[in-house]
């Protein structure tokens, strides 16, 4: 096996095994919150290898001739940019509407939030 492969191989499971634990978290975690947390950031982590060993392997089956592959990167690059952005910014409107409709966080002690919407409420 020759080093591209292997990179290959090694971003796939650092991809498949963040996913892994996005699933996991899902189904563990006890609140929106967190819940919002393992499906946002494990499953953007793992997208991200994911994507980049699609890249390499597109380029490097580009670089020995097979000319069609190298759109394959090509579309997994915009792919992979659409998830960056949509990923966070739906994540931010979910748990915006999850503390606006009054859900509480199961563990925390202290919400910055409400104690500045109090504020204003005084004002």
């Amino acid at each position: 096996m020759t080093y591209v492969e292997w990179l290959i191989y090694i971003f796939l499971g650092i991809g498949l095994f963040f996913n892994f634990l996005a699933s996991v978290g899902l189904m563990r975690f006890p609140d929106v919150y967190t819940r919002l947390h393992a499906g946002t950031k494990c499953t953007t982590f793992g997208s991200i290898f994911l994507s980049l060993a699609v890249i390499i392997y597109g380029i490097w089956k580009y670089h020995e001739g097979d000319t069609p592959l190298i759109s394959l990167s090509i579309h997994t690059f915009i792919a992979l940019v659409a998830i960056m952005l949509t990923n966070p910014t739906g994540a931010h409107a979910i748990a915006r509407a999850a503390h606006r409709s009054g859900v509480k966080p199961a563990m925390a002690v202290v919400d910055d939030l409400e104690e500045k919407e109090e504020e204003n409420d005084d004002d």
